[in-house]
């Protein structure tokens, strides 16, 4: 099922900010440990629409010391990915996806699709919102080229004096990603 423009209408200023966390870089390579999410709607961040995920059945192994989700955790609070995809699918409903770095999220969220639903899942690049991109930009215009780090989501939102959080965390990394698009934006 691919959804577009015309099969899905945007509200707008409606995003949905999402964060994957993962057992490696490549969706084909590696799996999806949890997924966090956080509606914004215009310049309010929606925390009773918050969402945490851990996927059941991943193998995490030593991915484990980056994102701290054990083989433990996803043992007691693994949910199905059938579960985790219609939920997902139900909050972007209406919403454009916000991430950093977005291509992650939309790898790992479009294999999650494939093999729940065995049929590709792809956004229109008009219904997604890429922090790591608006930087970028940014930062081009005002004639600094960034290097991979001075795109990490806790140097730019340091950049722009908002607080430190842990990194690493789905939901965290969500909200993370939402405030730093209020003040990309503002």
């Amino acid at each position: 099922m691919l959804f577009g423009p015309k099969k899905r209408p945007l509200i707008d200023g409606a995003l949905l900010a999402v964060d994957v966390e993962t057992t490696g870089l490549k969706p084909e390579r590696a799996q999806l440990v949890s997924v966090g999410w956080v509606p914004v709607d215009g310049r309010v961040i929606d925390l009773s629409g918050a969402e945490y995920f851990v996927a059941a059945g991943a193998q995490v192994g030593e991915s484990a010391t980056l994102h701290g989700v054990t083989d433990d955790d996803v043992a007691r609070l693994g949910r199905d990915p059938a579960d985790i995809l219609d939920a997902f699918l139900a909050a972007l409903e209406g919403r454009k996806l916000l991430a950093h770095f977005a291509q992650m999220e939309l790898g790992f969220l479009g294999t999650l699709h494939k093999d729940v639903r065995g049929t590709p899942w792809a956004l229109h690049g008009s219904e997604v919102v890429d922090t790591f991109a608006l930087e970028r930009r940014h930062m081009e215009r005002m004639g600094t080229y960034p290097r991979g780090e001075d795109l990490r989501l806790a140097r730019v939102r340091q950049r722009y004096g908002l607080p430190a959080y842990g990194n690493h965390n789905a939901l965290t990394d969500a909200i993370a990603c939402a405030e730093l698009y209020l003040a990309l934006t503002s």
